[in-house]
């Protein structure tokens, strides 16, 4: 039979936990490490859809991209969301696990993941670990194909993550040739981006003045949508923890969708 535990050790030697962020919150979050496991849900984020479906479907474990909780709680009742949700899931005895930042740099993690969508080659840590292995890390950086401009790359990005709109800053007919990204909201790698003499960047989403950066400084962004930049991905988790725990039921959420849109 599988534990809690085995999931959650798994997790951690997929996605080291020494990749994570300082300030993220990683690991086993709710549940008895005992618990005996026979559905898997993985989702990006825990909503009241999300949430749901893992109660209605008799989900053991949730393994969501981003924590709940991810800050500390002074009091857990039912007056907030984040408390709501975690009363819903510990009253089915549902078990809640996150990867988050430490997937986000792992050796395949969203990350590298995304760079491999985007046909990036010689691709590498924007900003290596010091802790855990220096060709893993934050971002990632990698050459685009000869010729490449940014209409062709929005045009892949448009195709690979179905969408019908996208953000982005600079003009669609320059070249691209040096290309950072990083999933969800990572505006903040900018500076980073530039020392590394990368001409673009793509993420999920950034600030009105992140966008005014990249623009003063001559660097074309591309804002995938945090949802769209990170979602296929638990998907992908979905497949690696099904190969793995072939005694175990895995899915990615059904229910989950794009919070945010558009017209």
């Amino acid at each position: 039979m599988t534990k809690v535990s085995d999931i959650n050790q798994f997790i951690l030697e997929f996605a080291p936990l020494e990749l994570a962020e300082d300030w993220d919150n990683v690991g086993l979050l709710v549940g008895d490490p005992d618990g005996m496991v026979d559905r898997v849900m993985t989702c990006l984020t825990i909503t009241p859809e999300s949430a749901a479906e893992a109660v209605q479907k008799q989900a053991d474990v949730i393994v969501s991209h981003h924590p709940l909780p991810f800050r500390p709680l002074k009091q857990l009742t039912t007056e907030t969301t984040t408390s709501r949700l975690l009363l819903q899931l510990i009253k089915a005895g549902v078990s809640v696990i996150s990867p988050h930042t430490a997937y986000d740099s792992a050796q395949d993690g969203v990350n590298a993941q995304l760079a491999a969508r985007f046909r990036l080659t010689e691709t590498q840590p924007l900003i290596p670990s010091s802790s855990v292995d220096p060709s893993l890390g934050a971002a990632r950086i990698g050459l685009a194909s000869e010729g490449e401009t940014l209409q062709r790359l929005l045009n892949r990005a448009k195709a690979e993550f179905q969408l019908s709109n996208i953000r982005f800053v600079g003009s669609p007919h320059r070249l691209i040739k040096k290309v950072a990204l990083c999933c969800g909201s990572g505006g903040s790698f900018l500076e980073s981006a530039i020392q590394a003499g990368c001409d673009t960047l793509i993420t999920g989403e950034a600030t009105f003045h992140t966008c005014l950066e990249a623009k003063a400084n001559d660097v074309a962004l591309v804002l995938l949508g945090h949802h769209a930049s990170e979602r296929f991905a638990v998907e992908h988790l979905a497949d690696v923890l099904d190969r793995r725990f072939q005694n175990v039921e895995v899915w990615a959420s059904e229910d989950e969708v794009d919070p945010v849109q558009m017209t």
